[in-house]
């Protein structure tokens, strides 16, 4: 068995808890040897759950550049506001340790690809955290898809059906600004962006959107978005992304209709198999459905578990983890093109050269 890797996380938020779970359910690979952030308090409210011997162990930092020089890790992951994702990921690779990278990547195609180029450069492994592509459902769904058993694809929807009120945004201030954040597209929905354009074939040509600040008048970016997206493969996809659902998160689902197949995939967050109908007759569709479904304790998932495993497994075998930071890359340029239609009111092709978040402040200014 490989000497398991020196870990360390980096930013303690809300996510933060699913990144400890998941290093905790794979400690035979990696040895928590730090966590940094800028308040001490989250550090050890994240650090509670571990006995009291190991949490003594981990070192804590306020500021992960020390991190970087003191503790040399060879994997890092961080979850911290995500407008510093992109600079905190290339000093991480600068120092020559892998990493993974909470949604999104980056908030800019240049950033993002400076990381995806970065780490190729210096040969450490990125993974971007789309932890749902990991959910038994969805694995299930691409095992479909990977076996051609839609036929020709025809068309997909992703609807994500939330609720984020005030509370929410006053827990962190950067949410919900051009500059650290984007709204409810990049934030919450970007998960399920990226299973359509995974699942219909990953080439966009072109976009088409609206995007709106219906009810939330308190943050900068968008709390609606609504947009037609058109694949290299003569599919379609549409996009509902909103946090505006009374009194509290409802659904979040992804719908692929082929010439001979159709699947749903719903839940609070596509965990659950509701329909799985295909031409071809193989598998009972009402074992599939209770074999592949779950039921998590919240929308983020089991899916952080497994994430890490195939990374730790990526660095030992010298692989591409299963979601590379192209992945990530794809993800965050579909939600830019949604951003992009929307502000200049017309049709976007893809791929985008350039295109920021920064690109649409003062969107919604009242």
């Amino acid at each position: 068995m490989s000497t398991p890797l020196r870990y360390a996380l980096i930013g303690c938020g809300r996510i933060a808890p699913n990144h400890i779970a998941a290093y905790r359910n794979n400690k035979d690979g990696l040895t928590l040897c730090a966590v940094c952030d800028p308040v001490p308090e989250r550090m050890e409210q994240v650090l509670s759950p571990l006995p009291e011997a190991e949490r003594a162990q981990v070192r804590r930092y306020t500021d992960y550049r020390e991190l970087l020089k003191n503790e040399q890790p060879q994997l890092c992951a961080i979850a911290t506001e995500s407008g510093r994702h992109a600079a905190i990921g290339m000093d991480v690779i600068a120092a020559g340790s892998n990493l993974i990278i909470e949604k999104p990547i980056a908030l800019s195609i240049e950033d993002a690809r400076a990381l995806v180029d970065a780490a190729k450069e210096k040969g450490v492994k990125l993974c971007a955290c789309h932890q749902n592509r990991f959910n038994k459902s969805i694995r299930k769904i691409r095992s479909a898809v990977e076996e051609n058993r839609f036929g020709r694809m025809l068309h997909g929807a992703a609807h994500i059906r939330w609720n984020r009120g005030p509370a929410y945004y006053e827990q962190a201030r950067w949410r919900g600004t051009w500059a650290q954040d984007g709204g409810a597209l990049m934030n919450q929905c970007i998960h399920n962006i990226d299973l359509l354009r995974w699942m219909m074939g990953d080439e966009v040509t072109e976009v088409m959107a609206y995007t709106d600040n219906l009810c939330h008048d308190y943050i900068e970016a968008e709390d609606l978005g609504m947009a037609m997206v058109r694949f290299a493969n003569g599919s379609y996809g549409l996009i509902e992304g909103t946090t505006n659902i009374y009194p509290h998160n409802l659904e979040e689902t992804l719908y692929l209709f082929g010439t001979d197949g159709t699947v749903k995939a719903g839940g609070k967050s596509v965990n659950i198999i509701e329909e799985w109908d295909f031409k071809d007759g193989r598998g009972d569709p009402a074992a599939i459905k209770q074999h592949y479904g779950e039921n998590p304790p919240n929308v983020y998932g089991f899916g952080h578990t497994p994430l890490y495993a195939d990374v730790i497994a990526a660095i030992n075998e010298d692989r591409a983890p299963y979601v590379d930071g192209e992945a990530g890359l794809r993800a965050l340029e579909l939600v830019l093109a949604i951003y992009k239609s929307a502000a200049e009111h017309r049709p976007v092709q893809l791929p985008l050269k350039s295109c920021s978040t920064m690109d649409f402040v003062g969107r919604f200014d009242r």
